[in-house]
Order: C-alpha cells, then structure tokens, then sequence
C-alpha cells in the first residue's frame, strides 16, 4: 500500500480529494475527502473512510446504512493531491438508493458502449444496405435465431478448442445479442446492472 506522508497534504487544507470507482466495473461511484488519519484507517478497516467536513470527523462510509465501500486498491496521481480508490460497493453507494452518486454515471465496457451508440444509429437512420438495420426491421423471431446460431457456434468452435474461431464467434455473438436488446427495448446497462446485483447479492454463478 502506498506511503500516505508522501501525498501533498498542504495543497488543500490537510484533506485529499478521493475518486471512488467500482472496482468490477469501473463505475465512479462518489467523491469523498481524506485526511491523513481517515486514509490510514481506510487502509487498516480495508472498508473507505472519509474524513466528514459538515461533522468534523471520520466518517465510515456506510455506518449507518451498512452500505460499505470495501477496498481493493488505492492509487494517486502524478502531483500526489487527489486518490484514486476502487472498491466494491457492499450496497448503493448513493443515500437515494442508486449504484452512484452521479445519475448518469456508467459502468466502464470499453467497445460495447461505442457499439451499442452505433447500432442506436442506425435504427434511427436506417440507411440503405446496412446489415444491422435490417436486422432492426425485421422480425424479432429472426434477430433471435440469429443469436441462437451464433451460440451454437461459439460452442462448436470451444468444442474443437479452436481458440480464433470462438474469439470470432464471441464476437458475432455479442454484436447479435446487442441488436436483439435494441429490437427488444432492453439497454446493456440492464443487464450489466443485473449481473452486478447478482454478485453483489451473492447469486452469481461464480459463488
């Protein structure tokens, strides 16, 4: 764990500004302030503590509500006056019962976000000659068979152990599931939030 005397602590007044971000998904969760000693009992409870600027004292995240921030990791930046913290939120982290302080906060997904912002336009667009709009138009009895197929055959291909072709049909899986929540009206974010309240809640396939 790092050295918490080399952190600039002059800089703001004595209190560090601290990131939290979910650790699983990459979320930013809320924005707290440090002092040397809500930092040190951080690190020892493995739970985040603040330090609390309306009630002038440590304030454990969660105390009341039981909603703890669990930490995984702490990092600074390059001028060693804001941290950086992953945790795993034990239960929303906001006091108005959603996953983030931030409303429009979302998890960290990488291409799929880029991919689903394309195929929202091109159901809005449509244009002509688009694989995936006439996916979109047609029935959605069709656009499941697809990810039906495409199962299949990322399970063939993890058959024969060909580790190319299950990225390649992984690939086509997950393009085809997208376009299959578009039809249907589901988001990602649905489903990533479930597969989240599952760990959470301790019903996730990997416990």
């Amino acid at each position: 764990m790092m050295d918490v005397s080399r952190l600039d602590w002059d800089k703001s007044g004595g209190l560090i500004p601290a990131v939290i971000q979910d650790a699983a998904s990459g979320m930013v969760l809320m924005v707290g302030y440090m002092s040397k000693e809500s930092l040190a009992a951080t690190i020892e409870k493995r739970r985040v503590v603040f330090y609390s600027r309306s009630k002038q004292r440590l304030w454990l995240k969660g105390e009341t509500s039981g909603n703890y921030l669990l930490l995984e990791s702490i990092e600074t930046d390059c001028d060693g006056d804001a941290l950086l913290i992953a945790a795993v939120p034990a239960g929303p982290t906001c006091h108005l019962g959603r996953p983030s302080c931030f409303e429009s906060a979302r998890a960290f997904t990488g291409f799929v976000d880029e991919l689903e912002a394309i195929i929202e336009e091109r159901a809005s667009e449509a244009p002509e000659g688009s694989y995936t709009s006439s996916l979109l138009l047609d029935d959605v009895h069709r656009v499941a068979q697809k990810v039906g197929e495409e199962g299949v055959e990322v399970s063939l291909a993890a058959a024969i152990e060909d580790r190319q072709a299950i990225v390649e049909e992984s690939a086509d899986l997950i393009y085809h599931l997208l376009v299959l929540l578009k039809r249907t009206g589901v988001d990602w974010d649905e489903v990533q939030k479930e597969l989240e309240d599952r760990h959470r809640g301790g019903h996730g396939r990997d416990d």
